[in-house]
C-alpha cells in the first residue's frame, strides 16, 4: 500500500476535497427544480439562485431546459458546471434563452474552459454558492476562502464556467 499525497495546484497547495458524483436521480430532481420553477409563488423565491437554460442541439435541433445554480458575478451571470454534452451546444456566436422563474430572456453565452478563468471564476461562485462549492468538492480555509487547489482539481476533472451577458 502507497501513501497517496493529496491533489495540489501548480503553486503546491493541497486540496482538501474532492467533487461528489453524479447524483443517479439528477435526471428527476432536474425535472423537480423545472416544475419549482414555473409555479408562481415559489419561482421568485426559486429563481434567486436557481435558473433554466433552454439550450438547442446543433444537429438535432432538440431543446435541452437545464436547471442549474448561477452567481451574479461583476455584471455578469456566472454558472460552473461539468463539460455535459449539452455543453457543446453552447455557442459564443449563437444567443440563447434562459429564465430565472420567469418569462424567458435572450443571453449571451460564452463557455470557459481554460485552467485560470475558471479555477478563478470557480472560487467567485463557491464564495457566493456554498452548495455548490460543496458539490464540485471546493472547501474553504479558516477565512472562509475557497481552496485554490479543489478549484484546479475541479478544474482537472472538467468543470467549465458558463458566462451569460442577458440582454
Amino acid at each position: 500500500m502507497t501513501d497517496q499525497k493529496p491533489a495540489t495546484d501548480p503553486y503546491g497547495t493541497p486540496s482538501t476535497t474532492g467533487p461528489e458524483p453524479i447524483r443517479g436521480h439528477q435526471n428527476l430532481l432536474n425535472a423537480f427544480i423545472r416544475g419549482l420553477l414555473r409555479v408562481p409563488v415559489l419561482s421568485g423565491q426559486v429563481g434567486k439562485r436557481l435558473c433554466v437554460l433552454h439550450v438547442v442541439g446543433r444537429k438535432s435541433g432538440r431543446q435541452y431546459d437545464v436547471p442549474l445554480a448561477y452567481t451574479r458575478h461583476e455584471g455578469e451571470i456566472l454558472i460552473g458546471t461539468a463539460k455535459h454534452p449539452w455543453v457543446s451546444n453552447i455557442r459564443k456566436d449563437v444567443p440563447l434563452k434562459v429564465s430565472f422563474g420567469g418569462p424567458k430572456r435572450i443571453a449571451d453565452a460564452e463557455v470557459l474552459a481554460d485552467e485560470d478563468t475558471v479555477v478563478r471564476l470557480s472560487e467567485a461562485i463557491a464564495r457566493h454558492n456554498k452548495q455548490w462549492a460543496k458539490f464540485n468538492g471546493i472547501g474553504f480555509d479558516a477565512d472562509g476562502n475557497p481552496n485554490r487547489a479543489d478549484a484546479y482539481q475541479s478544474w482537472q476533472q472538467g468543470c467549465v464556467i458558463i458566462r451569460l451577458r442577458v440582454r
